[in-house]
């Protein structure tokens, strides 16, 4: 696989899977543009690897993002803003967050990105396994990542060339966990490992792995690539 001399923006840059995708993408030679809300001068330098600033639940802000590019050759969003919560805990306001932050702020980069795309360009977005089996008391969880599925699927055929893609992770060790005490941290490990067919829980350079598969596969379009470690095969962790 090779990215050299490609353009590659990612939504949600600044940590977890977004981060370690743009590692990756970087080491095939991309210019990679590592986007998200957290401060520019916070960040560490990262070779191959420009750091600029978006919200991506605003559209302004999104817009201004792609607005200074010539071309983008692969988008990946990974970007996740919002308060997911139990349904008799949350008003419409705070149940549309999770919707604006994932759903639409995936719609909002890849309509700025597209017109700057060339044929055989991609559009990666990352959903969970929370698709296809629900937590508990997430239920917004569920259907944004649903929304971002189907998203995805419609615009393979709405953009083709273009291809667009999803990601589903499982349970992936990042910086999600980062509220868990280490002990803690330690037995969800080791709980998932034992559960999982994989033997094993995931990386954030598990995602970044399919991610730069997906910008590469010119054949591949319209799919969800599930990368769980057969988490959707087996009983649910609680």
């Amino acid at each position: 696989m090779t990215l050299s001399g490609a353009r590659v923006v990612v939504a949600g840059g600044t940590s977890g899977m977004g981060l370690a995708t743009a590692r990756a993408a970087a080491a095939l030679g991309a210019e990679v543009v590592a986007a998200g809300r957290r401060p520019v001068a916070g960040r560490a330098p990262l070779e191959g690897v420009v750091h600029a600033r978006v919200d991506v639940t605003d559209e302004t802000s999104v817009r201004a993002l792609f607005a200074g590019m010539d071309r983008v050759d692969h988008l990946f969003v990974s970007a996740s803003p919002g308060s997911p919560g139990a349904l008799l805990e949350q008003d419409v306001a705070a149940a549309r967050t999770f919707l604006d932050g994932k759903l639409l702020g995936a719609w909002a980069c890849a309509r700025y990105a597209a017109p700057l795309m060339p044929a055989g360009g991609s559009i990666t977005f990352v959903t969970g396994v929370a698709a296809v089996r629900p937590p508990r008391h997430a239920a917004m969880v569920t259907a944004a990542f649903a929304g971002v599925e189907a998203l995805s699927r419609a615009l393979a055929l709405e953009l083709g060339p273009l291809r667009v893609n999803t990601i589903r992770p499982g349970y992936t060790d990042s910086e999600m966990w980062a509220g868990l005490s280490a002990d803690a941290r330690d037995d969800l490990r080791r709980r998932v490992a034992e559960a999982l067919p994989s033997g094993r829980i995931g990386t954030t350079e598990d995602i970044a792995h399919a991610a730069v598969f997906l910008m590469t596969s010119r054949q591949t379009t319209g799919a969800v690539l599930e990368v769980s470690g057969g988490e959707s095969l087996v009983d649910a962790l609680e």
